[in-house]
């Protein structure tokens, strides 16, 4: 599996407060989608994980930042990278940047993150090994 991973997305009204500035729960969001997106990148769909070996990733700890408010229509890039992986739980790091609407000027980080996600038994939410087969792709 590769690492990073790299997520595009815009803004919407939807995304936002009264005043056009991203509500700061809906960063979690984005982070949420972009680990998905990793996870299938890598050819782990989690509905099937759910379905047929009774797994899913669960967030225990969420540690985040925010240095800049994204606003409506902003383009948006959420870089991913899987920092560690144990015996039952996935590190990530998450950055989140504003796309310039020219090349010529740098990404300017909004949001930065660090999340944790525990591997359980989907029927009941109890902690579980990875499966060594699903583990190889995080290390």
């Amino acid at each position: 599996m590769k690492k990073e991973h790299t997520l595009q997305i815009r803004v919407y009204w939807e995304d936002t407060d009264a005043g056009g500035v991203v509500y700061y729960a809906n960063y979690l969001k984005y982070l949420e989608r972009a680990r998905t997106e990793t996870l299938r990148t890598a050819g782990l769909d989690q509905g099937a994980l759910m379905s047929e070996q009774n797994l899913v990733f669960a967030v225990i700890s969420a540690d985040l930042k925010y240095h800049k408010p994204a606003r409506l229509d902003d383009h948006l890039t959420i870089n991913t990278q899987i920092t560690n992986a144990t015996r039952t739980s996935v590190s990530f790091e998450q950055n989140i940047y504003r796309d310039p609407g020219d090349t010529s000027c740098q990404q300017e980080l909004l949001c930065s993150a660090s999340i944790r996600v525990a591997c359980l038994f989907a029927d009941s939410f109890k902690p579980r090994a990875i499966p060594e087969n699903i583990r190889k792709e995080f290390v």
